[in-house]
């Protein structure tokens, strides 16, 4: 069955509890709301504000549209299934949802890894920050998570075309994942769990020792400052992409990075909705809760645009 466009799955989702569903579908519908309005909010802002236009701003932008992107193309399929009965995904429309997913899930992993670089030079070679993050050098690094992220996930993509049969269409997670696809295959799929297991692991070691090593770094340089408010700037830049690298980084090695075995796809399917779902969430919440300049820039743009409402 290679691309049947006749063939149709059906994504079971999180719960068959008909009592459920309309409590499911406003909590999700809520958070998806708070998703799409912070992070195309972060993106507005950082773009509209001056004082935002540098290489950290410049990739966060990036950071909240991939999170947009890869909630949206979740979302709002999963709340669709959660009120009908329909719950059907024509083959085409699962290959490209998964597709979609796996390139935005890549992208962000490498991204956050860039922006761990780009704290390093910023706190370790403040004087030539701007020389050495330069606006061509921002715009390779970014095109370049995009290219690998796709290029990985056409990889994936590919092989899961070329599976033959599926011994069943009943897929029990939300949306269209690969390891419950594989599961599925009535083939030999050892080709595919191999190479999934070995590129999420590859992106995860390869980014997480650029993570590791800039922030050694950042500590060294910051245990060497003299003055404590410097040290309290520098550690409360860090401290919020910490919180994004630990949160994200440690739900993709809990699902991926381990040889397929033991956890139930119960659980499995719960943290997949914590970072599919609730992640894209929390980062435009984390970066602008702890970040002055988020909230000073967004303090001007709206008392601007509150005084030219009063002054029309």
């Amino acid at each position: 069955m290679l691309f049947d466009t006749d063939f149709n799955f059906i994504l079971l989702g999180l719960s068959d509890v008909p009592e459920m569903r309309v409590l499911l579908f406003l909590v999700f519908l809520l958070i998806y709301g708070v998703t799409v309005l912070a992070n195309l909010g972060m993106v507005a802002l950082i773009q509209v504000s001056s004082q935002l236009h540098t290489p950290m701003y410049f990739f966060l932008s990036h950071l909240s549209l991939v999170d947009f992107s890869y909630s949206s193309v979740i979302v709002p399929k999963m709340l669709a299934n959660i009120l009908t009965e329909d719950k059907a995904i024509s083959f085409p429309a699962c290959m490209v949802q998964f597709y979609l997913f796996c390139t935005c899930v890549i992208t962000e992993i490498i991204l956050l890894a860039v922006m761990a670089y780009d704290r390093f030079v910023a706190i370790c070679n403040p004087l030539l920050y701007m020389v050495i993050m330069s606006q061509k050098l921002c715009a390779e690094l970014v095109s370049g998570c995009y290219l690998l992220a796709s290029v990985c996930a056409l990889i994936h993509l590919c092989l899961a075309l070329k599976i033959p049969l599926y011994r069943s269409n009943m897929i029990n997670h939300f949306f269209c994942d690969l390891p419950p696809l594989l599961n599925l295959a009535c083939s030999d799929v050892t080709v595919n769990k191999l190479l999934l297991f070995i590129l999420v692991n590859f992106n995860e070691v390869f980014t997480i020792t650029i993570i590791l090593t800039s922030y050694v770094f950042i500590l060294i340089t910051i245990l060497k400052m003299r003055s404590a408010e410097g040290r309290r700037k520098a550690f409360s830049t860090c401290a919020s992409h910490l919180t994004a690298i630990v949160v994200f980084h440690g739900t993709i090695l809990f699902i991926y990075c381990q040889p397929s075995s033991g956890t139930s796809l119960d659980i499995d399917k719960v943290t997949t909705v914590f970072y599919t779902v609730v992640i894209p969430m929390l980062n435009p919440l984390i970066y602008s809760l702890r970040n002055k300049d988020v909230k000073e820039a967004l303090r001007k743009v709206v008392d601007s645009k509150i005084l030219s409402f009063i002054l029309t």
